[in-house]
């Protein structure tokens, strides 16, 4: 059956659709099979067209379960979730029926304030830097920001998802026949972590945009939230 993550966060702002979209385009350029999910309501659905997965529009309740439903019956799928913000109900309703839940935050100290609040109310929940700076003073006094204030949970925060302008394709209804080569990276990276999060494992496929530098796997003691015992699969 497939694996269902959500991408949840009680704060607006923080990158979720892009991230759901991001980290899509990197399970199907690594040869997943994966679906984006949207119930936002104040967004339109996004084209399939050009993507390395499919959209689904799951904005109405009984559209949500039918396409979980629908995912749940399929084999060696992974289906994304975008929660969208502000909604804590609709956080708690998509906590429950997924696998794992990833929080996308920006820098800010009110962003990482929320996210450790919804760290502790959802224990099966990562948090994910996004949107992050690249200018390296910005970005070393961020990372010192989130060792002082999220120190208690440092082996639930995946590595940052930087800032990239050409993200913004992504959230296009339909995009171009081509993307930006370091889009296409940043994706397969934030792919890669999710994947070993949930101990599934891949293999590169051969594509036309230059190959990712290879990015060192996360430590067993920073995956803490997969039960032991549970059995690595391919996908």
């Amino acid at each position: 059956m497939a694996e269902i993550i959500c991408v949840i966060g009680n704060k607006g702002g923080t990158g979720k659709t892009t991230l759901s979209h991001m980290l899509c385009q990197g399970l199907g350029l690594l040869g997943q099979r994966a679906a984006c999910v949207l119930t936002d309501t104040s967004r339109e659905p996004l084209s399939p067209a050009g993507r390395r997965y499919v959209t689904a529009d799951a904005r109405t309740r009984d559209a949500l379960t039918k396409v979980v439903d629908k995912l749940r019956a399929l084999d060696n799928w992974i289906g994304v979730i975008d929660g969208g913000g502000n909604r804590t109900e609709m956080d708690r309703k998509l906590y429950a029926l997924s696998d794992i839940v990833l929080l996308p935050f920006r820098e800010s100290h009110e962003d990482i304030r929320t996210v450790v609040r919804d760290l502790e109310m959802f224990p099966r929940a990562y948090a994910v830097p996004s949107q992050w700076p690249t200018n390296a003073w910005q970005r070393d006094a961020a990372d010192r920001t989130v060792a002082q204030l999220m120190g208690a949970h440092r082996h639930r925060i995946l590595r940052p998802v930087n800032a990239l302008s050409s993200s913004k394709l992504l959230l296009q209804k339909q995009i171009p026949e081509q993307l930006p080569t370091p889009l296409a990276n940043a994706c397969r990276a934030v792919a890669r972590q999710v994947l070993q999060v949930l101990e599934i494992d891949f293999a590169e496929t051969s594509l036309d945009d230059e190959h990712l530098d290879d990015v060192e796997p996360l430590p067993a003691t920073e995956m803490p939230l997969r039960l032991a015992s549970a059995a690595r699969r391919s996908h």
